[in-house]
């Protein structure tokens, strides 16, 4: 685990700033498609064979227009075949950025997490007083636990009076 510390503020301007670029991202992008679980098992899947295989047949048919269907159009092929080589560089990047944006609101969460229970463990000792029995109370139910108070009057349960020994030898 990471031990660095992350001491950093994101400011109202610098979050504004960020959502309006990725509003800019999305609006020089605007042909991005969202595709459902079904469409997404139903395509063809391109990886790194593929693509070659792909730049390949666009040679084979920017070189050899006449063995194509009239209706084969080579440059949307070039087309496709360019912005698909932009766009899996840009999911590079933006994993990347994703990857890092994770990490670190995952090591943040962790450090907020870490000041909570330090915050809980101070509020529920006995030098807290009863100024923050009620807090410390409030942030036990996050772990499940009832207040001190409703643990000791809590009546105990006895057993039915209807219940029988059962021998066990017979």
């Amino acid at each position: 685990m990471s031990n660095n510390q992350i001491k950093a503020t994101s400011t109202t301007d610098d979050q504004g700033a960020v959502s309006a670029a990725i509003a800019a991202i999305k609006q020089k992008l605007p042909f991005l498609v969202d595709l459902s679980i079904d469409d997404r098992k139903s395509m063809l899947k391109i990886g790194a064979k593929g693509y070659s295989f792909v730049k390949q047949a666009l040679d084979v048919a920017s070189q050899h227009p006449g063995v194509l269907p009239a209706s084969f159009d080579v440059n949307e092929m070039r087309n496709d075949t360019q912005l698909f080589a932009y766009l899996t560089t840009l999911q590079l990047i933006l994993n990347q950025l994703k990857k890092q944006i994770d990490d670190t609101a995952m090591q943040i969460g962790s450090q907020a997490y870490a000041a909570a229970r330090v915050v809980y463990a101070c509020a529920s000792s006995s030098f807290a007083g009863p100024p923050l029995e009620v807090a410390a109370d409030q942030l036990g139910k996050h772990f499940g636990r009832k207040p001190k108070a409703a643990k000791a009057t809590a009546p105990t349960a006895a057993a039915p009076p209807s219940a029988t020994p059962v021998s066990s030898h017979a």
